[in-house]
């Protein structure tokens, strides 16, 4: 009964909306973005190197016109063929840092447009912004990973892993990590939100219309702070989701690798196969994603970010 009650908590607090200061995110380059990694000649997968490395150049160059500073790539080869994480860093260049990722790989042929184009595109938009604050209070590393997909996803290939074992390897201070993992899918109709244990929808509810912050048990103060804070000023649904490790979903993405180190982290989504139907199906187009909502997820993270709230 203690599990289950702690599977059913939802932290849902009972403060006012705090009100977003900073300039909105541009859903217009958030499609322009998704255009780009949605059209690429093959799909971005491991099987096709030179796409994967035309959208590594890609989001190098879009990173280094919102001037961030230390852009570069964490090359690793897997069967005699070479994959970046490709990298850029924020504020000073000292002390704990934050990490937040999304995986730009998409699983088989298809174009991976939630999965995980829209992870990719919020990291992007989220730079862009950054790169107009005049300061920040501590160092944030945005991070575009290769090779989480199957058949790599829970390997030592995955470029998570490669780039969490470094931070750890060199005895990086972290402050905690934020997975992007699928963002602008969402149904406002009853029954299109579903979920690991049937009763999680009578405390969730049933409609497939709210952001996600899922993370496990006993991730710290980390995660209970950067959940609060997104929930305060989000203007979209959120729901915050503590779990055991073990319940399906709550590592199925690049977070999963912190936690194996140490490190403190969080999975941001829109729930994913439990709502999107079209999970690593050629369905998974851009013309069923919601630009507005998908902003306001990047709303929401930047004012989080710089907040302090992490």
């Amino acid at each position: 009964m203690k599990i289950m009650m702690a599977l059913l908590l939802c932290l849902l607090g009972s403060q006012a909306k705090a009100t977003i200061a900073h300039p909105p995110a541009d859903t217009a380059r958030l499609r322009q973005h998704l255009q780009v990694l949605t059209g690429t000649p093959q799909p971005r997968n491991y099987q096709h190197p030179a796409v994967l490395d035309s959208v590594a150049a890609y989001l190098s160059r879009q990173l280094r016109a919102t001037g961030a500073h230390d852009i570069g790539e964490q090359s690793y080869a897997v069967r005699g063929q070479t994959y970046r994480n490709v990298l850029a860093s924020f504020g000073p260049a000292d002390g704990p840092r934050l990490i937040i990722g999304a995986h730009y790989d998409v699983c088989g042929e298809q174009p991976g447009a939630d999965d995980n184009g829209t992870g990719v595109a919020a990291l992007l938009e989220l730079a862009r912004l950054l790169g107009q604050q005049p300061a920040l209070p501590y160092r944030i590393d945005l991070v575009a990973y290769t090779l989480e997909e199957p058949p790599f996803f829970r390997t030592t290939n995955m470029g998570s892993y490669v780039h969490a074992a470094a931070l750890k390897a060199a005895g990086v201070p972290v402050r905690g990590m934020v997975a992007l993992e699928m963002l602008g899918y969402y149904d406002d109709r009853r029954g299109t939100q579903h979920y690991p244990i049937a009763p999680l929808k009578f405390i969730y509810g049933s409609r497939g219309n709210y952001v996600t912050v899922a993370q496990k048990f006993g991730n710290g103060r980390f995660g209970r702070r950067f959940a609060r804070q997104y929930w305060q000023v989000a203007r979209l649904p959120v729901k915050r989701f503590k779990a055991p490790a073990w319940l399906p979903g709550i590592d199925f993405s690049d977070h999963l690798n912190y936690w194996k180190f140490g490190f403190p982290a969080v999975l941001l989504t829109d729930t994913a196969f439990y709502r999107n139907r079209s999970y690593h199906e050629t369905t998974d187009t851009l013309a069923r994603l919601d630009m507005r909502r998908l902003g306001l997820a990047v709303d929401a993270l930047l004012a989080t970010v710089l907040a302090g709230g992490n």
